[in-house]
């Protein structure tokens, strides 16, 4: 029977110490490259790679921060800086042999962008105001929404109630009204998925109102017909025996 050995098992603890130490100067430094590549491309969140004679170096970087510097030397991967486990001893040394190589490759791209911005224009034609566009639209809604809340006003007088919808089709499209306690809520044309004339919300485009205000008289009409059925049907009811 073999008796166990008298030998100590070496300590790693000094090659983890130097290991360690050598991830903390490489991430410090690779940090810098990281924010560096965050405001260049505009962005909290990134990934870019490097080519070098003997591989390839990526750098992801997330909120600004690096958060991994990955080498990949053809046979192998190696995290030389990572959030989950520090590298093999000898994987890293293996890197850090190109590691110059992959800061000078860094440094010629951003070396290759330097003057790319000379020529580009930063003076600009005068941008055109719509403000004369917005008066007249507003304008025309205008006297649209008084025509849609005096039809609200009528129709809660006549249904004794705060909401309700009329509707009516003019030239084959349906017109949709809805009111409620303050007047007008919608005008709609189109049914579901049509243009809101009117609404809460938002203005429709100028091209809409153009498009659509000529055919207001034509619902208004139709309000007025349904008015009158409304009137000539009580005119008939009795209450004579």
């Amino acid at each position: 029977m073999t008796e166990p050995t008298d030998r100590d098992p070496a300590s790693t603890e000094a090659v983890a110490e130097r290991r360690d130490e050598v991830v903390a100067r490489v991430a410090d430094h690779a940090g810098t490259i990281a924010r560096e590549l965050a405001l260049l491309h505009g962005g909290d969140y990134g990934k870019r790679s490097f080519e070098t004679e003997r591989g390839e170096w990526t750098v992801k970087y997330e909120a600004g921060a690096l958060q991994f510097l990955l080498f990949d030397g053809g046979r192998t991967e190696t995290y030389v800086v990572s959030t989950k486990h520090p590298p093999d001893p000898n994987a890293l040394a293996t890197a850090m042999e190109d590691y110059d190589a992959f800061v000078a490759a860094y440094n010629d791209y951003v070396g290759s962008l330097s003057g790319v911005l000379d020529d580009v224009a930063d003076e600009f034609p005068e941008v055109a105001s719509t403000e004369s566009v917005v008066a007249e639209r507003d304008r025309v809604l205008g006297a649209i929404r008084d025509a849609a809340d005096r039809m609200a006003l009528e129709l809660s007088r006549y249904e004794a109630d705060e909401y309700g919808t009329f509707a009516a089709r003019v030239d084959g499209t349906r017109w949709e009204l809805k009111w409620d306690v303050d007047g007008a809520s919608y005008l709609r044309v189109g049914g579901e998925g049509g243009v809101y004339l009117l609404s809460q919300y938002e203005q429709p485009s100028a091209r809409d109102v153009r498009r659509l205000a000529g055919d207001v008289s034509g619902f208004v009409a139709a309000f007025n017909d349904h008015v009158e059925d409304l009137d000539a049907g009580l005119s008939t009811v009795s209450l004579d025996p």
